[in-house]
């Protein structure tokens, strides 16, 4: 073999081993991007699953609230008419008796106002014994009738400013009190997740403070039953 003969067949080899190199590394190459595209997709893939069961379960909470809605709108419209061709009180309607009782249609709620003489010593948020009486027959109708409704938990005081108590303002013997009807209703059957405590303070009055049986009207705690 000559020299011009050995020097192709060298250029060959360098040729074929380049290729060989070339080509497995391409083919090292193009298998790292199919795993990684690979795992790419089945990622996408699960968060298209996740998205579909998410969507039909928002789809179903909704078709429920809607249905809730529905159901507290009508008993609401009945209890109307109980009170307008029966000619029976809020309370009797509603299952709270002698209680004073409002029912908003607008707002879709049953409001049942304890005045504080009911419920609490003067400057006090330690519910009275004789109060425990009331509260449980409230608990009874909101178990028998108004199951699974959202329960607010309203204290109102009037507005004269704190003297001699350890409450810092009206705001937080309001809270207090209203935390005190909350806490002997969810004792007695009125689940965590369906009950809330609010304090007003001497922001929601319903009669004027400048007189002893105003603000007497003023000292109160408000049940609220959403129907919706």
């Amino acid at each position: 073999m000559n020299s011009i003969t050995r020097k192709i067949a060298l250029i060959a080899i360098v040729i074929m081993s380049y290729t060989l190199i070339t080509g497995c590394s391409g083919f090292t190459s193009y298998k790292k991007k199919y795993n990684a595209l690979n795992v790419e997709h089945q990622n996408l893939k699960g968060l298209y699953e996740n998205c579909r069961a998410t969507l039909g379960s928002s789809a179903a909470e909704k078709e429920e609230l809607a249905l809730r809605l529905a159901e507290g709108e009508q008993t609401i419209d009945q209890l109307k008419q109980q009170i307008e061709e029966r000619n029976q009180s809020p309370g009797e309607a509603t299952g709270f008796g002698d209680y004073q009782v409002d029912i908003d249609s607008a707002e879709g709620t049953i409001t049942v106002t304890l005045p504080n003489t009911i419920l609490f010593d003067s400057g006090k948020a330690s519910l009275k014994s004789s109060a425990k009486g009331d509260l449980n027959h409230i608990v009874s109708v909101l178990n028998e009738k108004y199951s699974g409704r959202m329960i607010d938990v309203v204290g109102h005081t009037d507005s004269d400013p704190i003297k001699k108590s350890k409450w810092t303002d009206n705001w937080q013997l309001s809270a207090e009190r209203a935390l005190a009807v909350l806490r002997h209703l969810n004792s007695n059957g009125i689940p965590d997740g369906g009950i809330r405590a609010i304090g007003c303070g001497a922001g929601s009055p319903i009669a004027p403070n400048t007189t002893a049986s105003g603000k007497a009207k003023n000292r109160r705690v408000e049940i609220v039953v959403h129907m919706r």
